[in-house]
């Protein structure tokens, strides 16, 4: 197990990342269906399914959103403060979507009245629409960089306003986020929907998809020319947690280097590409199994994309350059580290080996439902 500071740290960053993909992998799918749900979902039937296809899961992925809040919490408490001080109007809303869907579903379930119902699909919608967008718009400002400041006491001062976070480049990145899970959830839909649905889900396949590849490319062109962040005195990766003990620059393309200084990151980008163009292939051709791993892959490589860019940067600050946080100076720790090296040594295979069970049982239990659909017509 490593014991100094910096393969902790490296490490934690790793964890991270880890979990942001298995949320997205997870959380994205349902909020990509529920986003197709005012398209696909007009008829009582098929919003059925639609719903039917997701209900199961949908609270059980909010727990990697948990375990994500936990570990920046523990891992990089500075990030944490400065992240919840600084973000919250675009977090709260997001976690109120997230907190509706449930009643959401009682009401789709439990009700008939077609007032409720009605209700219920909109909220459900909402839940999808809202916490999709919102997140494209977080991770475009946190490339864009977050108008804090860190005084000599560690006091956190956002200098900014809520309809700042509302820039051009932030809804871009929120476009490619919208793109890239109506794909992935409508990949889905074609695979576990049944054939009442696949010509409906293909379509918005190749739509969404098409979409996802152009603004996915727009957004790679206007990060070229977009101020990134780069530390410009020593890194001390072994030295206590500072913020402040550093000189950061910004400037032009600045968020390529870590792509200049190893060429082989270029494969996480590429990668995301070929996936996108993949599912289009798949999905034409009707081979549903294949398309849904090539979207899965497609989610984890933007993802990705995103995490090796910015490292080392959590987040920077676009006012107060030297107060940017970076994962060598607002981390916890190296006993807190090494603790939460276990604890999540333990939980981490655990929740995979859960959320694996629930997704088989959710498409088992959707295949009966597709499959006992024709004889009730009968």
């Amino acid at each position: 197990m490593p014991v100094d500071l910096e393969s902790l740290r490296l490490l934690g960053w790793a964890l991270l990342g880890l979990i942001m993909v298995m949320l997205v992998l997870c959380e994205g799918l349902t909020l990509g269906v529920t986003l197709l749900l005012p398209v696909l979902g007009t008829d009582d039937r098929h919003g059925r399914n639609l719903i039917n296809s997701i209900a199961p899961a949908s609270m059980g992925n909010l727990a990697w959103l948990v375990v994500l809040v936990a570990l920046l919490f523990a891992a990089w408490p500075i990030a944490y403060a400065v992240a919840m001080a600084s973000l919250y109007t675009l977090l709260l809303p997001i976690l109120l979507m997230l907190l509706l869907r449930p009643l959401a579903l009682y009401f789709l379930d439990d009700c008939n009245l077609a007032l409720w119902q009605r209700y219920g699909k909109n909220i459900l919608a909402a839940g999808g629409l809202v916490p999709a967008a919102l997140l494209g718009i977080l991770v475009g400002n946190l490339l864009k960089g977050i108008p804090f400041h860190l005084d000599s006491d560690m006091r956190i001062l956002f200098l900014g306003d809520f309809s700042g976070l509302f820039n051009l480049f932030s809804l871009l990145i929120a476009a490619v986020c919208l793109a890239l899970l109506a794909m992935y959830g409508a990949v889905f839909l074609q695979l576990r929907a049944g054939e009442a649905m696949q010509s409906q889900a293909k379509a918005i396949v190749l739509r969404a998809g098409l979409a996802f590849l152009v603004l996915f490319a727009a957004a790679g062109l206007w990060i070229t020319h977009l101020e990134g962040y780069h530390i410009s005195s020593d890194i001390l990766p072994n030295a206590a947690s500072n913020p402040l003990a550093k000189f950061v620059k910004r400037g032009e393309g600045l968020w390529l280097d870590n792509y200049e200084h190893e060429p082989l990151l270029w494969c996480v980008p590429v990668l995301a590409f070929l996936a996108g163009f993949a599912v289009l292939g798949f999905s034409k051709w009707d081979k549903a199994y294949f398309a849904m791993i090539a979207s899965a892959l497609c989610v984890t490589m933007t993802v990705l994309t995103f995490s090796v860019s910015m490292f080392p940067f959590l987040l920077p600050s676009n006012i107060s350059l030297n107060s940017s946080l970076t994962i060598w100076d607002s981390s916890a720790s190296r006993i807190t580290l090494q603790s939460l090296f276990w604890v999540m040594a333990v939980a981490l295979p655990l929740m995979l080996i859960c959320s694996r069970w629930v997704f088989c049982a959710v498409s088992c239990a959707d295949q009966g439902n597709v499959s006992a659909e024709p004889a009730e017509q009968d």
